[in-house]
């Protein structure tokens, strides 16, 4: 019998490799198999057993077969609904926002203001505060309600049963399906929400790959891309299931390089064995309406809102000054496309959209509408009313193609976090080193593909 430390470290390897890697699992199974044969010694039944609600339901949305396609017909179905159900609130508080800017800074005007704190104030920090709330928060308030249900109802964890053994393969914890699904409403969120991984090494996993889940800041551009690239190729009855659907792809391909890189950085900066763990699945409960209220709308939609929107007003500062400080005979935002437009090009992409990546790291709900002003050549952030003008201002005038939106499709997933995402990963980790790879990391990834993409785009006849 051994008695040194070595050689009882020696042995326990030993016997590792003999168990095999299932020995938890089948520790677990003989557990519940023990209790179950204990049960039927101890408890009398009368009358011909029946399976009860929460085990038909499970043989369906844990089956093997039919397990993820019900989870993505769910994800579509949220999606969906969000799409569905946010353009219209979307567009009346964007049209109460402008309004109030349109007021004030005519008051402004009235006083004798000059024209430059006027322009900084409303145009500027005012205007980019109005569209990250007006673009973020009907989303949000149908989202995390929505996604707080299948919660309160006891479906995630049905979600990281189903998904466990992929993210085991790739090296990760399989609660890191959880988080990957906070993420959907917001990665700041996603990365606060991987405390629930108690190994350290799988929680940092899962932190440096939340962000590879599009976010509710992102989904303007997916939703915009969608409608104008998929959607308007199907009949009207149809086409906000196909741009759902869409978005859906561009999910599952996150999901993929979730998984992807989670298995490399696994294997290389952050090597270690996958811990298991035993997950027992909640009886289905009866959701609580107050509780879903107050989880969605005041700890996640007005928490996440106000963060976005302290990073938004100064980027919409930077806008306006971009758009209205010249340079010889051109304005700032004009040279900086110059400066950008080659290496857009070489990803299939070009120096506006670039531009707006740029300006927009403290929120990505200004991507389009910068764009927009780009474009557009305006002196502030512009809002196009329907989606047939944004289809003329992008295709018909600056000649974007199929390869423009699916290269850009492909930079919205992928690029960098935004700045609130990046500081909640430092508040997490107190790492400047995970810090720094958690924001260029999946920037890196973004030009790699887009480039890649682009090229062999190019190259076919």
């Amino acid at each position: 019998m051994p008695t040194s430390p070595e050689a009882i470290l020696e042995r326990s390897d030993s016997l590792r490799r003999e168990i095999g890697g299932d020995f938890r699992d089948r520790m677990v199974g003989a557990l519940y198999e023990s209790a179950q044969q204990v049960a039927s010694r101890s408890v009398r039944e009368t009358g011909k057993r029946k399976w009860d609600f929460d085990q038909r339901v499970d043989r369906l949305v844990t089956s093997r077969s039919l397990g993820l396609p019900i989870m993505l017909l769910l994800l579509a179905l949220v999606f969906w609904i969000t799409i569905l159900g946010a353009n219209v609130p979307s567009q009346m508080l964007a049209n109460a926002l402008f309004t109030v800017e349109a007021a004030a800074a005519g008051w402004f005007d009235s006083l004798g203001v000059p024209l430059w704190i006027t322009g900084l104030l409303w145009h500027g920090m005012f205007r980019g505060l109005a569209w990250v709330v007006s673009v973020m928060l009907p989303p949000m308030a149908i989202f995390f309600p929505v996604f707080t249900i299948l919660e309160d109802l006891g479906y995630l964890p049905r979600v990281a049963f189903n998904l466990d053994w992929l993210f085991r393969r790739a090296g990760a914890h399989g609660k890191q399906a959880l988080t990957m699904a906070m993420g959907f409403g917001c990665n700041a969120a996603g990365v606060t929400s991987t405390r629930i991984i108690d190994s350290p090494r799988e929680r940092l996993l899962a932190i440096l790959t939340n962000n590879f889940v599009p976010c509710n800041g992102r989904f303007p551009t997916l939703i915009m891309l969608a409608v104008i690239f998929v959607a308007a190729s199907f009949p009207p009855a149809v086409a906000s299931v196909a741009a759902a659907g869409a978005v859906v792809c561009v999910v599952v391909l996150g999901i993929g390089f979730t998984l992807a890189v989670s298995w490399a950085l696994s294997r290389s900066v952050l090597s270690g064995e996958a811990s298991a763990f035993t997950l027992e699945l909640p009886p289905y409960r009866r959701p609580s309406v107050l509780r879903i209220l107050y989880t969605s709308l005041i700890d996640r939609t007005v928490f996440v809102l106000g963060r976005a929107m302290l990073t938004a007003a100064p980027a919409g500062a930077v806008i306006w000054i971009l758009a209205n400080v010249t340079y010889g005979e051109r304005s700032l935002a004009s040279l900086a496309i110059g400066w950008l437009d080659p290496l857009g090009a070489a990803i299939g992409l070009d120096g506006v959209i670039l531009l707006a990546y740029v300006i927009a790291i403290p929120a990505n709900e200004i991507v389009v509408p910068t764009m927009l002003m780009c474009y557009l050549g305006g002196s502030m952030m512009i809002d196009v009313a329907t989606y047939d003008e944004i289809r003329v201002v992008l295709i018909d005038q600056h000649g974007w193609t199929l390869l423009t939106a699916v290269n850009l499709m492909l930079f919205s997933l992928l690029h960098n976090p935004c700045a609130t995402t990046i500081l909640t990963i430092w508040k997490e980790t107190r790492s400047p080193r995970w810090t720094t790879l958690g924001a260029l990391m999946p920037l890196a990834f973004a030009f790699a593909t887009c480039f890649a993409t682009a090229q062999a785009v190019r190259l076919l006849p």
